[in-house]
């Protein structure tokens, strides 16, 4: 069963926090710049009540520090990591690529030629009553090539 277009939403905005702390890797920002580049690359709104709350927790552990600035015509209070924010941050990034990898091992196909990794748009053969993934129809003929070769010695 496919997941509904609202469960989807549900799990991105879960996710909102980890995207606040990715936004705030870049540099210092903003509030309403911090809303503005989750909306450019998600497609989704982030709240106020999501965010402000969220970065007020931040500054009390210690991962963040505000300040207001002069931004345009008016102050802003501008959000920056601290060192320990971006430890932390490295850190999450780090568990967040071993389980997107995890993730993603399953789907992979190893090509059986040069070995390396497919996830899309492998290139599959019959070769000796086996199917064998290619990463593309050059390493199958080299594969193939190679068997020939090892047959004639």
């Amino acid at each position: 069963m496919m997941m509904s277009e609202k469960s989807l939403d549900t799990v991105l905005d879960d996710l909102s926090k980890f995207y606040i702390l990715l936004v705030l890797q870049e540099g210092p920002n903003h509030g309403y710049s911090i809303m503005s580049k989750y909306r450019q690359r998600t497609g989704k709104t982030l709240s106020a009540g999501t965010l402000y709350p969220f970065v007020q927790q931040l500054e009390e552990q210690g991962i963040v520090t505000s300040e207001d600035k002069p931004v345009g015509k008016r102050p802003r209070r501008i959000y920056c990591l601290t060192r320990q924010g971006r430890k932390a941050v490295n850190q999450l990034l780090k568990r967040f690529a071993s389980i997107t990898a995890a993730a993603f091992e399953s789907n992979l196909q190893v090509c059986a030629s040069c070995g390396c990794k497919v996830y899309e748009g492998a290139h599959f053969e019959e070769i000796n009553d086996k199917k064998l993934a290619f990463c593309c129809h050059h390493c199958a003929h080299a594969y193939k090539m190679q068997l020939q070769e090892n047959i004639n010695q």
